[in-house]
């Protein structure tokens, strides 16, 4: 199979039947095998009775529903887990991601050998104080903190290799971070192609401002996980040391200080009437458990089991 197509979606009834039909065609006119994915991510609205329509008319079309909404990291996760194709594309099921792209996408998978394509929506049709001037602040931070130079993290058009996402693990709210956890992997053919932007046709939009929050903290987690998620002793474990030191070696010169005066006979106030005497028992206890709290994140490592992140209630 050539091309597997994965949709994550919430609400999105009024949009399917045209979006089916615009795959179709662009799927018919390049000769592709495909499947289309739909992962239905909690909908309250009609959208899966449209999947279950789409389905039956077309076996090219397959499902997968949520028991109610879980987030779009988690559908992506599911969609990944099914897809077959040789090339994975991703996109949204809001009309404002072109499926003419897809032609695009599959070759510079296939021809140049790109580990991973993301889109980039040069031109925007959002708003430009609520959505664009936030989303080029995020891009630029998540460039200088990830090294990956992407101008579109957000872009839910993209294309993989089959291999890339199944060895990337999307969690929480990751999906922004897909091409820094396929570099991360070993995945460093990464790519960009400038893609059309449409303005949306139906409904509104699911993402407010608070996405951009959520994206900056994010960008913190998957940073600290890029670099200590595997050995979070390294992190907690040399700051703990260091405090600890810091602490240890100020009681010490306290200490002696407070000897030495009385050796010579000088006036000499109680060690612990000395308000850095706290400062330095607080140190080490700070210390030790910044130690604790390394030891116990390998801990849990090496003893954690993989559970289950999202209930699927049907699958079609």
């Amino acid at each position: 199979m050539n091309i597997s197509i994965v949709i994550p979606l919430l609400n999105e009834e009024e949009s399917l039947n045209e979006l089916h039909q615009w795959i179709v065609r662009v799927m018919a006119e390049n000769n592709f095998s495909y499947e289309v994915i739909f992962i239905d991510d909690g909908s309250t609205d009609g959208s899966w009775n449209t999947i279950q329509q789409l389905s039956a008319r077309n076996p090219d079309i397959k499902g997968i529903r949520f028991q109610r909404n879980y987030g779009k990291s988690q559908a992506l996760h599911a969609g990944f887990a099914k897809a077959q194709g040789d090339v994975i594309i991703t996109m949204d099921a809001d009309l404002q991601d072109s499926p003419d792209e897809i032609p695009g996408l599959y070759n510079m998978i296939t021809a140049d050998n790109y580990d991973l394509v993301s889109g980039w929506k040069k031109k925007r049709y959002d708003s430009v104080v609520a959505k664009n001037l936030p989303s080029k602040l995020f891009n630029w931070a998540a460039r200088k903190t990830s090294g990956v130079k992407l101008n579109d993290f957000n872009c839910g058009l993209k294309a993989y290799k089959n291999v890339v996402v199944k060895n990337i693990e999307v969690s929480g709210e990751m999906h922004r971070y897909i091409p820094v956890l396929a570099k991360n992997s070993g995945f460093a053919k990464i790519g960009e192609k400038v893609v059309i932007h449409q303005a949306r046709k139906y409904g509104s939009t699911k993402f407010g401002m608070e996405r951009f929050v959520n994206g900056f903290l994010d960008l913190i987690t998957i940073w600290f996980l890029s670099r200590f998620g595997k050995r979070p002793m390294h992190l907690f474990g040399a700051l703990g040391a260091l405090m600890f030191f810091i602490g240890f070696a100020s009681s010490i010169y306290i200490g002696a200080v407070k000897l030495y005066r009385l050796a010579q006979h000088q006036k000499s106030i109680l060690i612990t009437d000395n308000p850095w005497f706290y400062i330095a028992l607080a140190t080490m206890i700070i210390g030790t458990q910044l130690f604790l709290a390394g030891f116990l994140g390998e801990i849990i490592l090496r003893t954690k089991n993989n559970e289950e992140r999202y209930k699927i209630s049907e699958i079609l």
